[in-house]
């Protein structure tokens, strides 16, 4: 028996630690009375007793769990009603739903590329679609930020028939939104597909909350991919690709992380499900996280803190430092608001920031609060 084996763990832990980079896990207590700008609870719906009544009642009729992958025991028609119901309401002639986000980009990545394609991605894509084109095995060049003339070159230099341009249509880290249109046009004068991921999108972009694709005009085209989170403004859990038929059928009898993982829980479909109608029979509540996040940054900048102007529901704050991101963020948690920190290397421009996220279920005192702890423990 060799223990030496992990030996560099110690010395790559200690190297992170000298760095401030250091990450550990912070499990949280249902009460534990923290105003919550750290999560993706974009519309407020996670706790709502529809939603989460309707979880509990699928766990109760289906089961725990899916049972199986979903070409074998785990498709149900909780999962069927979603798809229908999710493409119907973001403008695409069909959906496939996914344990995750994550799995979902992983499909449409690497299962509409391959060796025969070209991938042209923005610099700042989630780390998903980084794999996804890592796995993809096709050549990929990665061009600058929010840059569609780059994109372009990159196209029209490529050394292959097939190719894909990738982004995500709002950024996780400073809530910027893609130049979406006039990245479809680079596809289209170079025959190329757009595959974007609107985790951020849905639920607070477009009309109704039909998401930055929708908003830009192009949902529905037989030219463009969708993948979004159930996650995020939809209060459940697991990722859906959104598109053409012919695309949703390749991936079912092609796309590995579909074929080959359990499908996504019945209480998490019901859930995600019973979402989208609230969102439906709500559509304000799209309008109003808006408004909360550009009340928040408006706030926050007129503090002379380095906030961005949102796009969507996410605002980042810049730090002078990794350190003092990290201390920031804590002292924020102690004095009863939990925001998100993001240090290299999760953020491609190597800068520390507080990641602020808007719920359209904020209040007033909510918000006034949260910029009176941001701003008082503010590094000086």
């Amino acid at each position: 028996m060799n223990d030496s084996v992990f030996d560099w763990l110690d010395a790559h832990a200690e190297d992170r630690r000298k760095a401030g980079l250091t990450r550990r896990l912070n499990p949280r207590r249902p009460d534990d009375g923290l105003l919550d700008l750290a999560g993706n609870d974009y519309l407020g719906l996670t706790r709502d007793k529809r939603v989460s009544g309707a979880a509990a009642a699928a766990a109760l009729r289906w089961g725990a769990g899916a049972t199986g992958s979903r070409l074998v025991t785990g498709s149900t028609e909780l999962h069927a009603e979603l798809e229908y119901e999710l493409a119907r309401f973001c403008g695409f002639p069909a959906a496939l739903v996914f344990s995750s986000g994550f799995a979902a980009n992983l499909a449409a990545v690497t299962a509409l590329s391959g060796k025969a394609c070209s991938i042209v991605t923005d610099s700042g894509i989630h780390a998903s679609l980084i794999d996804g084109c890592r796995l993809s095995r096709a050549e990929v060049a990665v061009v600058g930020h929010n840059d569609p003339a780059a994109a372009e070159r990159a196209l029209a230099t490529r050394r292959t028939e097939r190719a894909v341009v990738v982004t995500d249509t709002v950024f996780s880290v400073d809530g910027d939104l893609a130049p979406l249109p006039q990245l479809m046009a680079a596809c289209r004068s170079h025959n190329a597909a757009l595959i974007a991921d609107d985790a951020h999108g849905l639920g607070v972009l477009g009309d109704g909350g039909r998401g930055a694709v929708h908003a830009a005009g192009l949902a529905g085209s037989p030219d463009v991919v969708v993948t979004v989170t159930l996650s995020k403004s939809l209060g459940a859990q697991g990722g859906a690709v959104l598109g053409p038929r012919r695309v949703i059928r390749h991936l079912v009898e092609n796309a590995r992380s579909f074929i080959f993982d359990t499908g996504l829980a019945p209480a998490s479909a019901a859930a995600a499900l019973s979402a989208l109608n609230i969102l439906k029979d709500e559509p304000e509540r799209a309008q109003r996280v808006r408004d909360v996040a550009g009340e928040l940054s408006t706030r926050l900048r007129a503090a002379r803190l380095h906030a961005c102007e949102p796009d969507a529901a996410v605002i980042s704050v810049r730090a002078p430092s990794p350190e003092a991101a990290v201390q920031w963020a804590e002292d924020c948690r102690a004095a009863g608001v939990w925001v998100g920190c993001f240090r290299p290397p999760s953020v491609p421009d190597n800068i520390s920031r507080l990641r602020l996220t808007a719920r359209a279920d904020l209040s007033e005192e909510d918000i006034s609060r949260a910029v009176k702890v941001i701003t008082e423990t503010a590094p000086r």
